[in-house]
C-alpha cells in the first residue's frame, strides 16, 4: 500500500469530456484524488455531492478533486451533470491508477468475495508526493475529513 512521503504514481486518463488528464497537469497544486466504486450508487453519490459543496473550500486551499472509477467517460458525464459536480471525475476501466494505487482489493459483500475498488482517498502536495492516505474512507465525512486534513 501506498504510503506518506512517497512519490505519487503517475497516470494519464480520459475525463468525462474525453480529454486526456495527467497527474502532472497538477504540479504546483494540492490533488484531492479519490478512488469510489461506482457512479450513481448511494455512498458514491453521497460522496461526490459532499465533495461538491465543499469544492469551493478545497479550491481555496489551493487543491483540485479528481475522482477516479472504472466507470466510462459517457458515465461519468451523466454523473456530473446529473449531480453538477465541478471537479473531474476520470475514467479508468483499464484499472490503471486503480490498482497503481493499490485501491483494486478483495471486498466481501453478504460473505460473498468479490474484487473492487476500495473507496480510498490521496492527498498528494504540489511536488507530486503522497502527503496523506485516507483508506477505507465513509462517504459522508470523506470531504469534511479532506479539509480538515488541507
Amino acid at each position: 500500500m501506498l504510503q506518506a512521503g512517497m512519490r505519487a504514481p503517475a497516470f494519464t486518463l480520459a475525463d468525462k469530456d474525453g480529454r486526456m488528464v495527467s497527474l502532472s497537469d497538477f504540479l504546483g497544486k494540492k490533488v484531492v484524488l479519490y478512488f469510489y466504486p461506482k457512479d450513481n450508487t448511494p455512498g458514491c453519490t453521497r460522496q461526490a455531492r459532499a465533495f461538491a459543496e465543499a469544492y469551493g473550500e478545497i479550491e481555496s486551499k489551493n487543491a483540485v478533486v479528481i475522482g477516479v472509477s472504472k466507470d466510462s467517460a459517457a458515465s461519468h458525464a451523466k454523473f456530473a451533470e446529473k449531480h453538477q459536480l465541478p471537479f473531474i471525475l476520470l475514467s479508468d476501466p483499464a484499472l490503471q491508477a486503480i490498482q497503481a494505487y493499490g485501491v483494486w482489493q478483495e471486498k466481501k459483500l453478504y460473505g460473498k468475495a468479490s474484487m473492487g475498488v476500495v473507496r480510498t482517498t490521496f492527498i498528494i502536495d504540489e511536488q507530486g508526493d503522497i502527503a496523506q492516505v485516507m483508506p477505507k474512507v465513509k462517504p459522508d465525512t470523506n470531504a469534511a475529513d479532506v479539509l480538515a486534513a488541507l
